[in-house]
């Protein structure tokens, strides 16, 4: 069993491959953000049917990632989703790479991981005027050029990973004792690698 806060590490190449499909990807970061949504809620947020939703989560779904909810229908015939684990999931790139196959996938995954961030911050751009002076003065966007050895950087991140469940974990206080007034969905992009100038 894995420590309370720490996502699922994937080490299974066919459950990773599960994430090659940028559909799949878009619907399970809505259900992570949402909370849980039908398949026909879904389609309306990603242009799609209906049914090639639910046949993407149902993928989903035998990969253990999302997982259907009981006794949130009110008719009986509509499914609800929601993803398994709050805590996400990663991977290590080195558990794959060894093989092309795997090597493929890695960067299939985390290129479809990266244009999705890079859409949603486009979108932020895009509609910055239409979220007024308050969050636009919060927002930010930063980068540091730093010099550190592999093992400063994994420290590194594992501060950032800490500092950010802090504040998920004070959103979701505030959500639950009923502090909703003024509160976003907000998304954070890191990344941290080493490059040569």
């Amino acid at each position: 069993m894995r420590p309370k806060h720490e996502p699922e590490q994937i080490t299974d190449l066919s459950r990773l491959r599960a994430f090659m499909n940028p559909l799949r990807m878009q619907l399970y970061r809505l259900l992570y953000a949402s909370g849980g949504a039908t398949a026909s809620q879904l389609a309306e947020h990603v242009d799609e049917t209906p049914s090639l939703v639910s046949y993407h989560l149902r993928k989903l779904s035998e990969h253990g990632f999302v997982t259907q909810v009981n006794g949130r229908s009110t008719d009986g015939r509509e499914r609800w989703w929601e993803v398994a684990s709050e805590e996400g999931w990663g991977f290590r790139d080195s558990d794959f790479t060894d093989t092309p196959e795997g090597a493929s996938a890695v960067g299939a995954v985390t290129r479809g991981i990266f244009d999705t961030r890079v859409a949603q911050y486009r979108t932020y751009l895009d509609q910055k005027s239409a979220w007024g002076k308050a969050w636009n003065d919060a927002a930010f966007s930063s980068e540091w050029l730093l010099d550190l050895t592999a093992a400063e950087l994994g420290e590194m991140s594992d501060e950032f990973e800490a500092l950010a469940r802090r504040w998920r974990d004070r959103g979701k206080a505030a959500r639950t004792s009923g502090d909703t007034e003024d509160r976003e969905h907000v998304s954070v992009h890191l990344y941290g690698f080493p490059f040569r100038p």
